[in-house]
């Protein structure tokens, strides 16, 4: 099986794991301690929370403000529109911030939402028996 590990800096690990389990993700004990967390969203998806200085271990990049700076939109897709509203009022329940509202836009159904560093989540319910071809697509496809 392929799996995706997405690696988030945050700093505070322990306010931003509890944010992700608030979301419905679920923490993995076995790879989670005082600088990072591992937080698991499918078998396949997880997304490690580490804090800044572990992070920086990493690359020899600076860390991107992402509360003002974008440095990457990450989308989850939902079976139906009832979890893409679900997942919204979670986060900002939170403490996240949305920063795109849910719409509709026939076929697809979604928004978008800020953890509480900055980092960006992407929602979308699609509606693949409503889908119009290819060159009909809404301008943003998430």
């Amino acid at each position: 099986m392929r799996m995706i590990f997405i690696n988030l800096p945050v700093r505070d690990v322990a306010a931003a794991t509890a944010f992700y389990q608030a979301i419905g993700f679920t923490k993995n004990a076995a790879f989670s301690n005082d600088v990072a967390s591992a937080m698991q969203w499918s078998d396949a998806i997880s997304v490690m929370l580490l804090d800044h200085a572990f992070y920086a271990t990493f690359t020899d990049k600076p860390i991107a403000d992402t509360h003002t700076t974008s440095a990457a939109l990450f989308c989850l897709s939902f079976d139906d529109r009832a979890q893409v509203d679900a997942i919204h009022a979670a986060a900002r329940d939170a403490g996240g911030r949305e920063t795109r509202a849910v719409k509709d836009q026939q076929f697809m159904y979604g928004g978008a939402f800020e953890d509480r560093d900055g980092h960006t989540w992407e929602t979308v319910f699609m509606d693949m028996a409503a889908t119009p071809p290819a060159d009909a697509a809404p301008e943003h496809a998430a």
